[in-house]
């Protein structure tokens, strides 16, 4: 703990070394973010299987200070997308997302929650979370590991560490806007996408029109013997 919260160049007296520390807030502030991470109690296909091994008695992630996984989005700083988006799951991920409390992070457990994985070219998954919320930690595998998830965890606190107060997203005085819940149709669509989409459709729409006003060309004569 002292090396980590501790400045250098400071000396402390050898007495004093167990009640003082000289250091900077934002490595105070992330020390006790990086220590009492709280993840997210949801699971999408066979990942969660191994993030619930990660969470037993054998790996114990509650080693890392992740004590609790909470069942409610307004309880958690970090979500793991554990296993196949299908685009039906989507929305809900999204909405989800929107409704956990800054700062907070996420977590791409797997190949399928990372680009889709061996379900990349079906019609009801989607290629990658990350298409739709921003993503910090990409664990590969299929499924990955308990070890795995463990280094993900240590990467996203050594992200964590090197967070500044003056830079992060949270302590701008502009709002932070919701990111739009994808809809679900006829196949899914991001309404961020929405200007590019009709840009496209009425680009279509214009040449099928003229394709259709174009004047006829002339029959060719038939040749004679």
């Amino acid at each position: 703990m002292s090396e980590e919260i501790n400045s250098p160049g400071y000396d402390i007296p050898p007495e004093m070394q167990a009640q003082v520390r000289i250091t900077t807030l934002d490595k105070i502030y992330n020390w006790g973010r990086r220590s009492s991470i709280w993840p997210m109690m949801f699971g999408l296909a066979c990942c969660a299987i191994e993030m619930i091994c990660t969470a037993a008695s054998r790996f114990d992630f509650a080693r890392f200070g992740m004590e609790i996984m909470r069942p409610s989005p307004r309880q958690v700083d970090l979500m793991i997308v554990s296993g196949t988006v299908t685009k039906k799951m989507a929305p809900q991920i999204v909405r989800l997302y929107n409704q956990m409390p800054e700062p907070k992070y996420v977590i791409a457990m797997g190949a399928c929650a990372s680009g889709g994985g061996p379900f990349k070219e079906g019609y009801n998954v989607v290629a990658g979370i990350d298409r739709y919320i921003p993503v910090d930690v990409y664990i590969p595998g299929c499924p990955p590991t308990p070890q795995a998830l463990l280094h993900g965890f240590i990467r996203l606190m050594e992200k964590i560490d090197k967070e500044s107060i003056s830079t992060s997203r949270w302590y701008r005085k502009e709002p932070i806007p919701a990111i739009p819940v994808p809809i679900l149709g006829p196949d899914i669509f991001d309404p961020r996408q929405a200007s590019a989409i009709t840009a496209y459709t009425q680009e279509k729409l214009a040449k099928q029109t003229q394709a259709e006003q174009a004047p006829a060309e002339p029959a060719a004569a038939p040749e004679q013997a």
